[in-house]
């Protein structure tokens, strides 16, 4: 930065504005950023020998201005280039005659305080003292942080694998994000599979019994229907008395989850209008069950006839005769009969050239709706006086009376769709967090290592630097301290200099003289016309 050059003429008179100067160029500090002077010069300038020169004016035309330097940052990975590089251990007390052990790095940090305390607290990135930063330390680094320096790399060859597996590892992570919105994508959709349910209707017959002398009271000849069953693929077993020999903790489904209804229809004959029916219905409260038990008197053989209404989830529907056999689907969820139907006015071309929102009606679906075109947004509409509740299951079985104290038992294979186990393995994939805190955990590592590599390039260039030329880096390394104290301890001006005589015949001292005395003559000035005024009023 070039010296202002010393001010010609006399001070101009009071009133006048003061004379356009040169500007100076703002001094750039490290990486660009511009630099803040302590204090503002003039015109406030106080009457102190320590303020000559003003903050940013240089010595003799062509030397350069001596400039306040910010405090050093953490270490970074640029090169030692001829100047003073100074480790983050290196200590700023004027006292200190080599750097401070590597142990202390983590405490100092690379922010170049003193050893003794006097300096600012180190700061991290932005300028916040690293006390206040640390609740965000939790959060994910960036991956920027991970890398090693090219100098590293250059010096270790070893290191580039470690490189290989930064690379592995964030291709790795954007896999298994890509996958993890394929899950959740997935898991909007209903994910069903089909299954085998055996249904076990057994009956047990209890004849009379008179009343004996060893006080047994009497009962009427009874029988007993039990209706029960399990999936065939969570236990293998042949009866129902094989269900208490399989662990109860793998039981996953209770029988009456996979029904809305049962209805069991006796023999009308036998008992009546009023007493031929037992049904059960799901409600908001139902407790589920294993199974269902019907116990009524009689001892003849009784034919009854047992309904069961899946609960299907999501809601089917079964399609007019007619449209079933048009789309082959015979009871299906609306918006599978509705993409089917899709389907087969795409198979057909029945949408209308010109006007794409109609579809132009075949003979088949003119019967079955009634209109030769129609709207495809009336589909929907028109589809429900052709969709009805779904079949019941009917199961005719007779109660057999026969041989007393013996179980009779039919079996029946029904097909039921129930929930994918992959679903519950997903949404445990997606809610788990068993790894993540072992994952941040091995991330703090690295980023320590890190940062300790780090500490040890600067601490090998700066002894490098050192064995290369010892007197020069001595030279250098007393002028950066000394900067740095400056900037710690708010000390403006050089001392060493301003002692000297010499110091005041430099060409800015006639140009701080005359900016002097007109800041006080305007203060004069001013401190009169404020005087007279009062007076005047």
């Amino acid at each position: 930065m070039a010296s202002r050059p010393p001010y010609p003429g006399t001070p101009p008179p009071p009133g006048a504005p003061p004379v356009s100067s040169q500007r100076y160029a703002v001094p750039q500090g490290g990486q660009g950023t511009p630099m803040r002077y302590p204090q503002q010069s003039y015109p406030q300038m106080n009457v102190q020998r320590s303020q000559y020169p003003p903050v940013g004016m240089g010595g003799p035309a062509g030397s350069p201005a001596p400039v306040m330097q910010r405090a050093p940052g953490p270490p970074g990975p640029q090169p030692y280039s001829g100047g003073m590089v100074r480790p983050p251990t290196m200590p700023t007390t004027p006292g200190s005659k080599r750097p401070a052990s590597s142990s202390s790095s983590k405490s100092g940090g690379g922010s170049g305080g003193s050893g003794g305390g006097g300096g600012p607290p180190p700061t991290s990135q932005g300028g916040v003292p690293s006390d206040y930063s640390h609740g965000s330390s939790k959060k994910k680094k960036k991956l920027a942080e991970k890398i090693l320096p090219q100098k590293v790399r250059d010096l270790v060859p070893e290191s580039q694998a470690y490189m290989d597996l930064l690379a592995f590892e964030r291709k790795l992570d954007a896999t298994i994000m890509r996958k993890r919105l394929d899950i959740q994508e997935a898991l909007k959709r209903p994910m069903k599979v089909k299954k085998k349910l055996r249904i076990f209707i057994s009956n047990t017959f209890y004849p009379a019994r008179a009343e004996g002398g060893e006080g047994d009271e009497a009962s009427v000849a009874s029988w007993e229907l039990r209706v029960e069953g399990r999936l065939l693929e969570d236990h293998k077993f042949s009866y129902p008395e094989d269900l208490f020999q399989n662990d109860p903790s793998k039981l996953k489904r209770k029988f009456s989850s996979f029904f809305k209804s049962l209805v069991i229809e006796l023999d009308k004959d036998l008992y009546g209008p009023d007493n031929h029916l037992v049904e059960w219905h799901r409600t908001a409260t139902t407790q589920e069950t294993d199974g269902f038990q019907v116990k009524r008197p009689g001892d003849k053989n009784v034919r009854c006839t047992i309904l069961l209404l899946l609960d299907y989830q999501p809601h089917q529907f079964k399609l007019d005769p007619r449209l079933a056999r048009l789309l082959g689907v015979h009871t299906q969820t609306r918006p599978v009969i509705i993409t089917a139907l899709w389907q087969y006015i795409k198979t057909h071309k029945l949408q209308d050239g010109h006007e794409r929102e109609y579809i132009n009606c075949d003979k088949y679906l003119e019967q079955i709706f009634g209109v030769p075109r129609m709207k495809f947004a009336e589909i929907p509409g028109r589809l429900n006086q052709l969709l009805f509740p779904p079949d019941p299951i009917i199961i005719n079985h007779t109660i057999s009376v026969e041989g007393a104290d013996q179980k009779k038992t039919s079996c029946y294979d029904i097909d039921v769709e129930v929930d994918d186990n992959l679903k519950t393995q997903m949404n445990n994939f997606l809610l788990s967090t068993n790894s993540q805190q072992d994952i941040q955990t091995l991330d703090t590592k690295i980023h320590e290592t890190v940062e300790t590599i780090n500490s040890l390039k600067t601490n090998r260039e700066f002894y490098l630097s050192f064995a290369k030329d010892p007197q020069q880096f001595i030279q250098k390394w007393l002028i950066s301290q000394n900067r740095d104290l400056k900037t710690m301890t708010d000390v403006v001006g050089n001392p060493e200099e301003e002692r000297r005589a010499q110091y005041y015949f430099q060409p800015w001292t006639h140009e701080a003289v005359n900016r002097y005395f007109y800041t006080k003559i305007q203060q004069k000035r001013a401190e009169l016309e404020q005087a007279l005024g009062i007076r005047n009023n």
